[in-house]
């Protein structure tokens, strides 16, 4: 008699990688919710517009899902809500990716946004860096202060133990030339938190250590 050619087991679908973030200060107050294996999905307010519009749209490029509430000292600057919330976002990656073993671990993007061309390069290799040059030539863009770019990729690179890299190659419009560097950013980390099959139970490194 035949025997019954048994029934391929389903492949194992990888657990969510998410991760919550709640950081109080005398400055700031930042509760956030991370997925980074979601949908693209967010609800996002900081205070500042022109910033959540950044933060939505790193979200829906970068395939994430994030709740993110920030309430500050907006009365004295901008200053301390855009730093905090990089470290926040930082620090959820860090705590969702884990021990990362199996990620492709660096990643980067050209993104073209009309006549602007901005470019993005991160590596999530433990240690923290950041180099930004966005050539904004406004002080404010919407109601966004412009040169507090750099303290939010800062306190992205220091919660994520990470190396941030973000160029405006040229462009005319200001408003562009931010929103271009949000997106670059945004698949760069795409790329950087995905899952390398191949090596999914190898870390990305030869030193035994992230």
């Amino acid at each position: 008699m035949k025997k019954a050619t048994p029934t391929p087991k389903a492949p194992l679908t990888a657990k969510p990688r998410k991760a919550t973030i709640k950081r109080i200060t005398t400055e700031t107050q930042i509760n956030l919710a991370l997925n980074v294996d979601g949908e693209g999905k967010y609800t996002v307010s900081t205070g500042i517009r022109f910033f959540d519009h950044m933060l939505e749209l790193f979200t829906r490029h970068g395939g994430f899902d994030l709740t993110l509430k920030s309430t500050g000292d907006l009365d004295v600057d901008q200053h301390h809500t855009v730093e905090d919330v990089g470290i926040a976002l930082g620090e959820a990656f860090e705590k969702a990716l884990g021990n990362k073993k199996g990620i492709m671990r660096a990643g980067y993007f050209v993104m073209a946004m009309d006549e602007t061309l901005a470019v993005a390069a991160v590596d999530m290799s433990g240690r923290v860096s950041y180099v930004v040059d966005d050539k904004v030539k406004t002080r404010l863009v919407g109601d966004f202060q412009s040169e507090l770019l750099a303290d939010f990729f800062d306190g992205f690179a220091r919660g994520a133990k990470c190396n941030v890299h973000v160029k405006t190659m040229y462009g005319r419009s200001n408003h562009h030339k931010i929103e271009a560097i949000f997106k670059a950013f945004a698949r760069a980390m795409r790329g950087a938190c995905s899952r390398d099959e191949r090596m999914k139970d190898l870390l990305p490194s030869t030193k035994g250590l992230l």
